[in-house]
């Protein structure tokens, strides 16, 4: 069994009453100042092997925790990120090699899931981390009471006043007196409105539990951060704050995610489970990605090699083996085989290879809402709401967790009622819904291999088998039932159901929720090469990013459209497209043109200059260059609302929107200038 050093000594579970925590331990608090005495290196792992059953989760590792690290920890589902984050913060033990941990390390563990939280407000449960500040402060208090009722010339008084000072300087140094404004900025961050502070714990969803208990980990800020996956139940605005504050934490922390856009701004260091192995690489995930591929290939080279070498070896022995003047030359060669270290080539990763069976196609109108309200009692989520689905779209839906995306989506799918409005389905439009909680319309009995036959009677067993395989279900996991699949198992296994025979109208609520970044991007590939129109919701910035053609905003029961993908909404949000027109506006045209607006100007303020001869011809010209620019733009405008009429891809139906969009702004923009050319010429008319 694996030995683990004398100098890592653990704290008890918190089972404080009420609390609703459960009973995972943690590595003791640090002392004031422990920062400076930790060691280097806060945790290490010697040789290290860990196995569940007859699974071997990896051997032989090797790894180290340093003071500073922020690092990243990724591999495939099942390979066994999350149990060596246990492992780390000594929820479970090695099955052989040694672990050990520095003195004085204070470390803070998220798991996935699983908290519940009970008994507190919000801000009582927040303020809980506090205990000890909250402690200094009563004795401040009872402190400045006895100094009130001794002499100040008295020795008694001396002591205490001495005793305040030093109380006082401590809980100074850690920010007694900001606590609540530690706590606002937290749980603001993750996304509690104030009206929440007071509410009670208990009444929070799982996903809002684990954002209290995540927001209790960064106000105690432990000098080792384990986090499991807290991304999971934070929305885009939630991530955003979340990097940045990761980004300027002052201790380590190992974080496990599937979002690579997290992990390239978080971590500058990548920690891989692969092939029953532990590797590190420098850098975020981009670089890790690269660093591998180097890796990989310099590896196979080096196999080749040693391939090459072994063949010309055994050739030279079976040739002259029975040779007396080569026996010299043949034990050389047969001893250099014999301290030869074989070089292994890893097992290939599974990949999902999935392609969709194209849908019949659609109207060119798919969905169309008009004047949508949506309440439930009291609450309004959605107030009149009008937009259009085109064939083709691809839109994601965006906004802070309790906008209303999930209620807009299932609008879309029929499954919620209107409160008012109208909604149509265009001519030939299929709707099929992926709910977040898919998996529990599945009958939990029913074996893997089964329940797909009855989806598809006539595909044969080895095509059912194939379809799995595909979904990382191999060998005998097949034969698995539904109801004993993990939450990521099932999620999967839920996609590949529904995606058997795809309808022309998917709508996607989180279809990435739990799949590791292999399966992401396998799904990704799909749906881009997919021909029918899809409406989604995902926190991913990276899919929404390569997948999205428009984005829908929902915020204040509206819904704000934006062209493009992600990266273009960030731009707008940010006033890119403002920006851009002010630059347009001072872009170098022809003088004319920057003479004829300050002019206007002049003359939107009251009096206009007199233009002589020659600049009022310059402007004369600049007018009817605007009339041919106008006249080809509405040409162009024209001849891509027609092309969009006739279907061909989504990339092609991409393509026209986006140029249609530039088209009708450079349009306006036309208009705007010629309008103001010429109020200027009529000016000087009279």
């Amino acid at each position: 069994m694996g030995q683990r050093a004398p100098a890592a000594s653990y704290s008890e579970p918190n089972n404080t009453p009420g609390s609703g925590l459960p009973s995972f331990g943690s590595l003791p608090a640090a002392p004031a100042g422990a920062r400076e005495k930790i060691k280097l290196v806060m945790i290490q792992l010697s040789r290290a092997a860990k196995a569940y059953g007859h699974k071997l989760l990896f051997a032989d590792a090797d790894l180290l925790i340093t003071a500073q690290d922020r690092v990243g920890l990724v591999g495939a589902n099942g390979t066994g990120k999350s149990t060596l984050l246990r492992i780390l913060v000594g929820l479970e033990s090695v099955d052989s090699g040694t672990f050990t941990a520095a003195r004085g390390i204070s470390a803070g563990y998220l798991p996935q899931e699983g908290l519940q939280l009970s008994g507190r407000t919000v801000l009582a449960e927040c303020m809980s981390v506090f205990a000890r500040l909250e402690s200094m402060e009563q004795e401040l208090e009872k402190l400045t009471s006895s100094m009130a009722e001794f002499d100040p010339t008295s020795a008694e008084y001396q002591e205490v006043a001495e005793r305040y000072h030093r109380v006082e300087h401590e809980f100074r140094t850690h920010d007694g007196y900001a606590r609540e404004a530690q706590v606002g900025t937290v749980l603001a961050g993750l996304g509690f409105r104030a009206e929440d502070w007071q509410r009670d714990t208990r009444e929070f969803s799982g996903g809002w539990q684990m954002r209290i208990a995540l927001g209790k980990l960064l106000l105690e800020r432990p000098n080792l951060l384990l986090l499991d996956e807290p991304t999971n139940h934070l929305d885009l605005e939630s991530r955003n704050w979340l990097e940045q504050y990761l980004t300027d934490y002052p201790y380590a922390f190992v974080l496990i995610s599937h979002d690579r856009y997290f992990l390239d701004v978080t971590v500058k260091r990548v920690i891989e489970i692969w092939n029953r192995k532990i590797s590190s690489y420098k850098g975020n995930y981009e670089k890790y990605l690269a660093a591998k591929q180097q890796r990989l290939e310099q590896l196979e080279a080096a196999y080749r090699n040693q391939r090459e070498r072994i063949e010309q070896l055994e050739v030279f022995i079976n040739r002259f083996r029975y040779q007396a003047t080569k026996a010299k030359q043949v034990q050389s060669r047969i001893k250099e085989l014999e301290r030869m270290t074989p070089i292994e080539l890893p097992e290939e990763e599974r990949t999902i290879h999935f392609s969709f069976p194209q849908p019949s196609p659609s109207g060119r109108i798919v969905a169309e809402f008009a004047g949508i309200t949506k309440c439930y009692g009291e609450k309004k989520v959605l107030e009149d709401v009008s937009f259009i689905v085109e064939r083709g779209d691809r839109i994601a839906l965006v906004g802070v967790n309790g906008a209303g995306k999930s209620t807009l989506i299932k609008l879309l799918a029929g499954t919620e009622p209107l409160t008012g409005g109208t909604f149509r389905l265009g001519h030939n439009a299929q709707a099929d819904y992926f709910a977040q909680d898919q998996y529990k319309q599945l009958d939990g009995n029913a074996r893997l291999l089964d329940d797909l036959g009855r989806v598809s009677p006539s595909s044969r067993e080895s095509e059912l088998r194939s379809l799995l395989g595909c979904f990382l279900f191999s060998g005998d996991d097949v034969f698995k039932r539904i109801g004993v699949l993990s939450g990521g198992e099932r999620n999967r296994y839920a996609l590949l159901r529904m995606l058997l025979y795809p309808a022309n109208f998917l709508l996607l609520d989180e279809p990435t929720n739990h799949l590791d970044m292999r399966a992401k991007d396998v799904l990704l590939e799909a749906l881009c090469a997919y021909t029918g129109t899809v409406v989604f919701v995902s926190h991913d910035r990276y899919f929404i990013d390569k997948l999205a053609t428009r984005v829908f905003e929902i915020a204040d029961r509206r819904v704000e459209i934006y062209p493009g993908n992600y990266e273009d909404f960030i731009w707008r949000k940010q006033g890119g497209a403002s920006k851009l027109e002010q630059e347009l506006r001072g872009t170098d045209w022809p003088a004319t043109t920057r003479e004829a607006g300050s002019a206007a100007r002049q003359e939107g303020a009251g009096k206009a200059k007199r233009l002589n001869p020659l600049k009022r011809r310059q402007l004369q010209d600049r007018a009817e260059q605007l009339e041919q620019e106008i006249s080809s733009l509405e040409a162009a405008i024209a001849e891509r609302e027609n092309c969009l009429q006739k279907f061909i891809s989504a990339d092609e139906t991409s393509r026209l929107t986006r140029e249609l969009e530039q088209n009708r702004a450079a349009l306006l923009e036309r208009i705007a200038e010629w309008e103001q050319i010429g109020q200027q010429l009529e000016s000087q008319a009279h």
